[in-house]
């Protein structure tokens, strides 16, 4: 009779972003009660180091992060622990990671996905190690993909508060980004949202073809846009179709609307 208890299973979370960082961990810890979470670490470098410390099987990473990318993360560790990602990207570094047979998490995290996920981790620990070496490799291959000249991944989801609930946006359904004071609005139809990402660092993110940084403080989107017009003072100003505001463009960005 074996009287060795079966070792736990220890992961390391980590996401810059707390609410969805605990949100994980709570369903984790739900779908899957033996698993351990030993750190939830709040961006790469934290993660590195989490890792080394309490050397867990699994390390789940945002892509994203200060300090150090998901992806810079799994670099240094893929041969230590399996690695899943979280993403908000859903094209082209999912089909790499598809290709690669690498899993991932979408965000915001659907229970139905994570229970898929949990089960393909609990088969991936219990294979032996010649398994493992086959993952490592996949791993290199799908690290050199991510790292190759492909396509950007830009925003697909754009988190705000609204009261005490958090919501995930379709940028596509953003008119505008406006500075304001500590603050950018984010401006939808019907409603009007602040966030604290500044203007400079949305625009990183965001696809140049459709989201026009048209002034030092604001960002539109194109498709949303009905009509260009001239104030009094001949300042260009951007219209949008029923709605009241009005988004000023700089005059080094009226190029882009004029008449070639």
């Amino acid at each position: 009779m074996n009287m060795n208890p079966t070792p736990r299973i220890k992961a390391v979370v980590a996401d810059d972003e707390s609410l969805l960082r605990q949100a994980l961990c709570d369903l984790l810890e739900r779908l899957w009660p033996e698993l351990t979470i030993c750190f939830q670490a709040q961006n790469g470098i934290e993660a590195l180091q989490a890792v080394e410390e309490h050397q867990p099987d699994i390390a789940f990473l945002d892509i994203q992060m200060p300090g150090m990318t998901g992806v810079q993360v799994a670099k240094q560790i893929h041969d230590r622990c399996r690695v899943v990602f979280i993403t908000a990207y859903d094209q082209y570094a999912v089909q790499a990671f598809e290709t690669q047979a690498i899993d991932y998490i979408l965000k915001p995290v659907e229970e139905k996905r994570l229970i898929q996920t949990i089960q393909r981790l609990k088969q991936s620990i219990s294979r032996e190690h010649g398994e493992m070496t086959r993952q490592v490799r996949q791993f290199q291959q799908m690290i050199r993909i991510l790292e190759t000249d492909q396509p950007p991944q830009y925003l697909r989801l754009l988190k705000v508060k609204q009261g005490a609930d958090i919501r995930f946006i379709p940028v596509s359904d953003i008119y505008f980004f406006m500075a304001e004071d500590k603050y950018t609005t984010v401006k939808t139809f019907d409603h009007e949202y602040l966030i604290r990402t500044p203007i400079k660092d949305l625009e990183q993110q965001l696809d140049p073809d459709i989201f026009w940084k048209v002034h030092r403080s604001s960002i539109v989107n194109i498709d949303k846009i009905h009509t260009i017009k001239r104030t009094y003072t001949y300042q260009m100003i951007i219209c949008f179709e029923n709605m009241d505001r009005t988004v000023p463009v700089s005059r080094s960005s009226e190029h882009r609307f004029r008449y070639t």
